[in-house]
């Protein structure tokens, strides 16, 4: 299969990188050739990361990174292609722009998908002329360590994308969820829930970061805590979310001041190098602010 990516940040160049580690032909597209060399530098990254946990071969990083070209010319980054997915900031306006000429450039076969957590799949659709072929494509982040992919079906998406979209996801050894569309779907509905409830507690005072991240990494086997993963995910884009989910669905998605706050301080989390801890070479070293030392 020939992919595009659209998009080379985070979870763009994470699709780039797992799709052409399974075996697909794939482009990533950005408006800028050093943001799209960012991207690819980033896959090199993540690949010689796995080389040293014994996790891919040099031979393996090889094929990969020689599946995966760059581009910044949208008709060039699209042809050819059996399925564009759309990976840019959680802007409305912006992903509608970004499909709209996306969708203008390729084969009326081709499906078009949308890299989204939590904004409506049917609401991006309605900018496009064939809906059907459209479908949502919610990866986690990191994209190449995270197995679950949800697959959310618009109130237009056909049968034929959706069975495209769950062989997509088999085809990448991912694990498929498909939801309908609702606000906040299934995963990031009951996950932001758990979060904002957490940056509450700290907010009274009820326990630190780091002993709330505890108590469900050991009460309740989860991978991580619901605060060191919103500072993973990205304090400003766990805004974002809430912000829209309290839109949709009322008060108890309010956001707490104290993340207004640390998001207004530029403190975003893993990316900006702290948020509810103080990141190090990817690596929570410390709490930030009043919690003093892990």
């Amino acid at each position: 299969m020939r992919i595009t990516v659209l998009g080379a940040g985070t979870m763009g160049h994470g699709i780039t990188q797992v799709s052409a580690m399974a075996g697909h032909d794939v482009t990533l597209r950005d408006l800028d050739e050093d943001l799209v060399a960012d991207g690819i530098d980033a896959i090199e990254s993540n690949l010689d990361g796995g080389i040293e946990r014994g996790k891919v071969t040099e031979n393996e990083k090889s094929e990969t990174l020689g599946r995966i070209s760059g581009e910044t010319d949208l008709e060039t980054a699209v042809d050819g292609s059996d399925l564009v997915v759309e990976a840019v900031p959680e802007k409305v306006d912006l992903k509608k722009n970004v499909l709209s000429e996306a969708e203008a450039a390729v084969d009326e076969e081709v499906v078009l998908a949308t890299n989204t957590s939590s904004l409506s799949v049917t609401e991006l659709a309605s900018t496009l002329d064939r809906p059907g072929r459209f479908v949502g494509l919610h990866f986690f982040n990191p994209v190449h360590i995270m197995s679950l992919v949800e697959i959310i079906v618009a109130e237009r998406t056909t049968d034929r994308t959706r069975e495209f979209a769950v062989d997509y996801v088999d085809s990448i050894d991912k694990t498929p969820v498909v939801v309908r569309d609702t606000p906040g779907f299934a995963s990031s509905r009951l996950g932001v829930a758990l979060g904002v409830e957490a940056i509450r507690m700290v907010e009274e005072g009820v326990a630190s970061p780091e002993d709330i991240d505890n108590a469900m990494e050991l009460g309740y086997n989860h991978p991580m805590g619901p605060l060191e993963l919103t500072d993973v995910v990205g304090l400003d884009v766990r805004l974002d979310i809430l912000e829209y989910l309290r839109e949709e669905l009322g008060e108890r998605f309010k956001p707490p001041q104290l993340l207004k706050r640390k998001v207004r301080a530029g403190k975003n989390g893993q990316k900006s190098g702290e948020g509810f801890y103080i990141w190090e070479d990817g690596e929570p070293v410390a709490m930030s602010g009043e919690w003093g030392n892990r």
